[in-house]
C-alpha cells in the first residue's frame, strides 16, 4: 500500500488513511538488500576533478525574498556557488542557468500560496499567480526532508532541451559520494491542482467536486489539491531528471521523484526521467495526467503508482528495476472502502517496456481498486526468472462496462506481450490466476508465452529486437487523442529512434544512450 505525501494533515507528513501521496517508508513493506553494485558499463567517463569553477554571485529574482549567497560547495566534477532558493516564492521568478553556479532546496520550498479548489475566489482563496521558470541546464539540488511543492493557482515552467536537460538531484550527488545503489537523499516535486479527485479529506464530500480535496502534509498549513477543473495547468516539465529522491521523514513516509495531485490535462509533461528514487518512481494521485516519454530507473517502490481517480495516459514508457530492489513496476489504485468513488480511475498506458528484476516483488503488474486498466503495444519482461507477469485484485476490478458508476469493463490488453516465469498469479479476494488470463487473452495480439529479443546499448535490454518488431501493433486513438499511432510495440523500436538517447543519465542498471547527460553518478559539465 502506498502512502502519499499528499493526504492527511499534521506538520511533518504524518501518518495517514488508506493510500495517500506519502508512501510508507521503514514502516512499509519494502525491504530492500541490495547486492554490491555490478560495475557501470556507461560509456561516457567521469570529468576531470576541478573542471568546474565558481560563478561570481548569485543572480537576482524577482522575488522579493531574493536567493541567499550560501558559499560555494566542491565535489569531482569542480567548485560550484551554491545559491538557495527562498522558502517561498511569492512572485514569477526564473532561475537562469550560469555555469558554476547550482541552486539548493532548504526545507519545503512552495511556488505561491493555495488558491482553493476554484479558478476564482468563491472559495475564498484568490489565486497568487506565480509561476516558477527553470531554465534548460539549471541543476537544483536538495538533502534530507527538503523538497519543491508548486501549489494550485500556480505554475512551474522547468523545460529543458534534449543537450540541456534540467537536473533535480542529492546534495551527495553534488559531493561525488553516490554509487549505484544510492537512493532517498531528499525528498521530491510536488505538483498540486485543482482537477477531480477521490477519497475526499472532509467526510461527507463528494468526490470529483470542489469538495472533495486532499491534504499535503509537510507544513504548518498544509497545501491541499483536488477540485473540479479537468483541464488545469499546473504549468509544465520538460526534459527533466529527477535523481535519488525519497527522503524518509520522521514518521517513516517518504516521498516520491515526482508527485502529482489532481493536476489537470493542461499541465504538460514529457521527457521525465526518475532515477533511484527509494520509493515509487512517479505517483500520481487523481486528475487528469497526460505524459509523453517517461523513464523509470531503479525505484525501490512500484515504478509508476495511479490512485485515487486520476484519469492517466503515459505514452512511451521505459521502467527498469536494478537488480535487487522494487516492487512491482505498475500497481494501480487500492482496495479500501472508496474503491466506487467516482471519477473511477482510469490508466492507459501505450508503448511501454517493463524490465521487472526487483527483490521483493509478488507481480509486475498490480490491478486493483476497482479500477479501469488498458494497456496495449507493451512489452513485459521478469528478469528474476520467478515473477509472475499479472496480479488483479478484487472482483470488482474485472467487473463488466456499467455494472458499477463510471465502470468501462476489465482490464484491456492489447498487442501486449509477456516473457514472465509465471504469466499469472491469484489476487485478493477471490480473483483467480484464470480470471487474470481470460482478461489478458481477450485482448488482440495478445502473448503470454513471448521470448523477448530486446537489445542492450549496456545494462539492461530495453530496445525491439527481431521477435519486438514482428508483433502487430494496436492503434491506441481510441483509448484517448493524446496518443499516437505507431508501428511497433514496445518504448523504442530500433536504436536510430531512441528517443531517451541525450537528455538523459546512465547508470549499472542501464545504458540508455551513448551520447547523453553522463552517468548518474556524476553532475554533467
Amino acid at each position: 500500500m502506498k502512502i502519499l505525501a499528499i493526504s492527511c494533515s499534521t506538520l511533518a507528513l504524518a501518518g495517514c488513511g488508506g493510500d495517500e501521496i506519502v508512501s510508507p517508508g521503514t514502516g512499509g513493506n519494502v525491504t530492500i538488500n541490495n547486492p554490491a553494485p555490478a560495475p557501470s558499463p556507461t560509456p561516457t567517463p567521469p570529468p576531470t576533478a576541478g573542471t568546474v569553477t565558481p560563478a561570481a554571485g548569485c543572480p537576482t529574482i524577482s522575488d522579493p525574498q531574493g536567493l541567499v549567497d550560501s558559499g560555494t560547495i566542491t565535489g569531482p566534477t569542480g567548485e560550484y556557488r551554491v545559491c538557495t532558493l527562498p522558502s517561498q516564492f511569492t512572485a514569477s521568478s526564473t532561475l537562469r542557468q550560469i555555469d558554476g553556479l547550482l541552486y539548493r532546496i532548504d526545507g519545503q520550498v512552495d511556488v505561491g500560496a493555495d488558491g482553493g479548489p476554484t479558478p476564482d475566489a468563491s472559495d475564498g482563496a484568490s489565486d497568487t499567480d506565480v509561476t516558477l521558470t527553470i531554465q534548460p541546464g539549471v541543476i537544483i539540488y536538495a538533502s534530507g526532508s527538503s523538497y519543491l511543492n508548486v501549489n494550485r493557482g500556480n505554475q512551474i515552467s522547468a523545460v529543458g532541451t534534449a543537450s540541456s536537460p534540467i537536473i533535480f538531484t542529492s546534495q551527495d550527488n553534488v559531493l561525488g559520494l553516490n554509487d549505484a545503489n544510492s537512493s532517498g537523499q531528499w525528498g521530491g516535486v510536488i505538483l498540486n491542482g485543482r482537477a477531480p479527485v477521490t477519497d475526499c479529506e472532509a467526510s461527507g464530500a463528494t468526490p470529483g467536486t470542489i469538495n472533495c480535496e486532499r491534504l499535503v502534509e509537510g507544513a504548518t498549513t498544509p497545501p491541499r489539491y483536488g477540485g473540479a477543473t479537468a483541464d488545469d495547468s499546473s504549468g509544465r516539465m520538460s526534459y527533466v531528471q529527477i535523481r535519488y529522491s525519497g527522503f524518509i521523514l520522521s514518521n517513516g513516509d517518504e516521498l516520491q521523484s515526482l508527485t502529482t495531485g489532481g493536476v489537470g490535462s493542461g499541465t504538460v509533461f514529457d521527457h521525465i526521467m526518475s532515477y533511484n528514487s527509494s520509493d515509487d518512481g512517479v505517483e500520481f494521485f487523481g486528475g487528469n495526467v497526460n505524459v509523453n516519454r517517461l523513464v523509470v530507473v531503479g525505484a525501490e517502490d512500484d515504478s509508476i503508482d495511479t490512485d485515487t481517480g486520476v484519469q492517466a495516459n503515459l505514452f512511451e514508457v521505459i521502467a527498469v528495476q536494478r537488480s535487487g530492489a522494487g516492487d512491482t513496476i505498475l500497481e494501480g489504485d487500492s482496495n479500501n472502502s472508496v474503491s466506487d468513488d467516482t471519477p473511477r480511475q482510469q490508466t492507459n498506458i501505450v508503448n511501454a517496456t517493463f524490465l521487472a528484476n526487483g527483490v521483493e516483488q509478488d507481480q509486475v503488474l498490480r490491478l486493483r481498486g476497482e479500477a479501469d486498466f488498458s494497456i496495449a503495444n507493451t512489452v513485459i519482461v521478469d528478469q528474476t526468472g520467478n515473477t509472475p507477469c499479472i496480479r488483479i485484485d478484487l472482483p470488482g476490478t474485472l467487473g463488466a462496462a456499467g455494472t458499477q458508476a463510471d465502470e468501462n469493463g476489465p482490464p484491456t490488453f492489447d498487442s501486449v506481450v509477456m516473457d514472465c516465469a509465471t504469466d499469472f498469479r491469484d489476487g485478493s479476494d477471490g480473483v483467480t490466476a484464470a480470471q487474470a488470463q481470460s482478461a489478458f487473452d481477450a485482448g488482440s495480439n495478445t502473448d503470454a508465452g513471448f521470448i523477448n529479443t530486446l537489445m542492450t546499448l549496456g545494462g539492461a535490454p530495453f530496445i525491439n529486437g527481431t521477435n519486438e518488431s514482428g508483433v502487430a501493433a494496436f492503434d491506441p486513438t481510441a483509448l484517448s487523442t493524446f496518443f499516437a499511432t505507431r508501428s511497433y510495440i514496445g518504448a523504442v523500436s530500433d536504436q536510430a529512434s531512441n528517443w531517451a538517447e541525450g537528455w538523459t543519465c546512465n547508470s549499472a542498471t542501464i545504458t540508455l544512450g551513448s551520447a547523453n547527460s553522463g552517468a548518474c553518478e556524476s553532475l554533467p559539465i
